[in-house]
């Protein structure tokens, strides 16, 4: 197992938290827009919330967060609850959009820095950024039968890019992590708003 490593310390459990809430959140609103059972929406949830950092702990030989960590699933399941008891008016149609934004850009910036901590390279650190944004909202899609966002042109990936990518090259730098953290939050969650308000995509291949 990689040796954390003693210059990069990772960025606080309460970004990592927040940012696998967020998710759950959007799974469970899948689960609510496809009007199933307080079962279906607290699998949603969990496998949202902690599909990107499960994939992202494997790929750099750490332990699974949630395994050794109840806290995670319970984030899952209370945000599954939460959702299940709130009427449905109060959940707009793109509100699901909305929640995933939000941890995209935390759970980018976590996952980069959490390979960082575990002596991976700046570039694969920010790949796993990547990965840990965009994996769960990619499980959630597939759950709920509905075309993964990968799909389609709309920015998404390239905001996680940009997230953990600012964080990455800003601690290397040398900000500090609460500066190199919000700089990166705050750039990917603003491109992925930008482009749910705009619908703003990437060119797609053709002639």
């Amino acid at each position: 197992m990689p040796i954390a490593s003693p210059i990069l310390a990772q960025a606080p459990e309460w970004l990592d938290i927040a940012g696998i809430a967020v998710f759950a959140a959007s799974g469970a609103l899948a689960a609510a827009r496809a009007k199933q059972t307080l079962v279906t929406f607290a699998f949603f949830a969990v496998a949202t919330g902690v599909g990107g950092g499960t994939l992202r702990d494997l790929l750099i030989n750490a332990p699974v967060f949630w395994m050794v960590n109840s806290a995670a699933l319970a984030a899952c399941l209370i945000v599954a609850l939460l959702v299940w008891m709130t009427p449905v008016h109060w959940w707009r149609p793109r509100a699901l959009d909305w929640f995933d934004a939000i941890g995209l850009a935390a759970y980018a910036v976590y996952g980069a820095s959490k390979a960082l901590a575990y002596g991976i390279p700046p570039l694969p650190a920010a790949m796993m950024g990547v990965v840990t944004g965009c994996c769960g909202g990619i499980i959630r899609d597939v759950l709920a039968g509905e075309p993964s966002i990968l799909l389609r042109p709309e920015i998404y990936v390239t905001a996680a890019a940009l997230a953990a990518g600012l964080f990455v090259g800003l601690t290397l730098l040398g900000a500090s992590l609460p500066v190199a953290a919000g700089i990166g939050v705050a750039a990917g969650f603003a491109l992925r708003a930008l482009a749910i308000v705009r619908r703003l995509g990437l060119p797609t291949y053709g002639r």
